[in-house]
């Protein structure tokens, strides 16, 4: 039994991190310099090595914290990437994980990245290896579960106002929501508690800040919130 074990060809583990952020207009995307881009033009997805006294799951949160300074951030597996050449050096299989971060709670400066930067997502530059399809697939999970799900305040500052909340769904799925509509699914959701609170500085009047309902999220994150018009014409 011992020799099928010491037969087979040893290979890395990889975690990679398509890391999302929400600058309060635009969908970013964290982007890193590892050292192993041939190009400087090249960036790469955030991402370690599994060691072997660990989980995947406790791995993804390590290195994550490990380069960001950041901890309980919203994780979550994505999908495997293994083709035989998706890495040159080494035969190595990557786990991809999806993080979720408020622009304003991640400094640039206290990474131990050599360079990293935020990129809108719709201005891409070229991605190391396979990280191209790593994010494709992420976003598309991003959009099925925020279709559905209360996800999408994992991007957002404790207290938001409405206009807040539906410009990052709009920045989600790349398309814009009738704001009367939204107003009233969003709201009818229970999801929101209403502050005695107004943003200041953008109007006269003030738009009314919210926050997250913890008390409905949980449950709310189990049944089906139509935030968007119809995820099939997402797909």
């Amino acid at each position: 039994m011992l020799e099928l074990y010491s037969e087979q060809t040893k290979c890395l583990v990889a975690l990679d991190s398509i890391i999302f952020g929400f600058d309060g207009s635009k969908l970013k995307l964290l982007l890193v310099k590892r050292g192993i881009e041939e190009s400087k033009n090249v960036w790469s997805l955030m991402g370690g090595w599994l060691q072997p006294n660990e989980g995947l799951d406790q791995a993804a949160n390590r290195i994550l914290e490990n380069q960001t300074g950041l901890q309980n951030v919203y994780l979550e597996q994505v999908n495997t990437f293994g083709a035989p050449d998706r890495d040159p050096v080494e035969r190595t299989v990557s786990v991809t994980y999806f993080a979720l971060i408020n622009v304003a709670d991640y400094d640039l400066f206290n990474t131990k990245a050599e360079q990293a930067k935020w990129f809108d997502f719709d201005d891409l530059p070229e991605l190391l290896f396979d990280h191209e399809q790593m994010v494709k697939n992420a976003i598309q999970r991003l959009r099925n579960k925020a279709a559905f799900h209360p996800l999408g305040f994992e991007l957002l500052p404790e207290k938001f106002t409405l206009p807040q909340l539906q410009v990052l769904y709009e920045a989600i799925f790349d398309m814009p929501f009738d704001k009367r509509n939204f107003s009233r699914k969003i709201l009818s959701s229970g999801l929101l508690t209403k502050l005695d609170e107004k943003q200041k500085g953008f109007s006269k009047k003030g738009a009314y800040l919210y926050k997250l309902n913890s008390q409905t999220s949980e449950k709310a994150a189990s049944s089906i919130l139509y935030f968007v018009p119809s995820i099939d014409s997402l797909l």
